[in-house]
């Protein structure tokens, strides 16, 4: 597989009364077409800086983003799923498209089809509040994939949800990205997510943050992340990676 992004020695300084804080340092990584990638760190060190650079919504402060094909499309899944209440679903996932002035009939039946492939057709001219939590988050992802982005970019994406069923939705948001061929970027602070999930887990450092290692996550006949956690190896990474991480207790 070609690298479909590259990141070489980012930095990002913030500044305030007190001087420079440097963020994140040093920061280099390639991210595959087609993987799945997971960064996890200790609390504050800069792990959703590095997806809003990525994405445009901060500016570095050094270093190359390089990818691999002219005119990359980001498409960006945030903690909160970020629904309309006044709007009913089909509305809400076509939100992207309208804003991004290419909607057109044949795109639209394209979201259609996701939402029936993925289990809410029969929502398609109801409105959020009748959707579980679980419900609410594949929306918002056929939302983002709606806007056919080259790389995901998915900021804690199930930490809003109660243990049972953010291990249903990540099986689900899994499934979905696999099926659909993207490659992704997760940001968690749950390492078990990451390993159930993920290709390859990026261990960042405290603060200033720099990469402390990189796994790649080998796992034998991989599945949804719900049966990942339960392989023997599974274990082995997480004990390996648990002592990467700066965390104090």
């Amino acid at each position: 597989m070609k690298n479909l992004l590259e990141v070489k020695n980012l930095k990002k300084i913030y500044h305030d009364k007190n001087g420079e804080i440097i963020a994140i340092d040093n920061i280099s990584f390639e991210v595959k077409d087609g993987e799945f990638i997971a960064i996890v760190g200790p609390s504050g060190c800069g792990k959703s800086t590095i997806l809003s650079i990525l994405s445009n919504l901060e500016e570095k402060s050094d270093g190359e983003i390089i990818f691999g094909k002219d005119e990359v499309k980001i498409g960006y899944m945030l903690q909160n799923d970020a629904l309309f209440d006044h709007r009913t679903i089909l509305k809400n996932t076509l939100i992207g498209l309208e804003i991004n002035k290419d909607l057109n009939e044949e795109k639209k039946q394209r979201v259609i089809n996701l939402l029936n492939t993925y289990g809410l057709g029969e929502f398609i001219n109801k409105y959020p509040k009748n959707l579980s939590g679980g419900m609410r988050q594949r929306c918002a992802l056929i939302r983002t994939l709606a806007i056919e982005p080259d790389i995901l970019l998915l900021d804690e994406p199930f930490s809003a949800l109660d243990y049972q069923t953010r291990l249903a939705v990540s099986d689900d948001v899994y499934k979905i990205i696999k099926k659909e061929k993207k490659t992704a970027i997760i940001v968690t602070h749950d390492l078990e997510e990451a390993i159930s999930i993920a290709d390859k887990v990026i261990v960042l450092s405290n603060r200033p943050s720099t990469i402390k290692n990189i796994y790649e996550i080998n796992l034998p006949n991989k599945s949804v992340p719900t049966k990942n956690r339960k392989l023997k190896e599974f274990s082995d990474y997480y004990n390996m990676i648990w002592k990467d991480l700066d965390v104090h207790v």
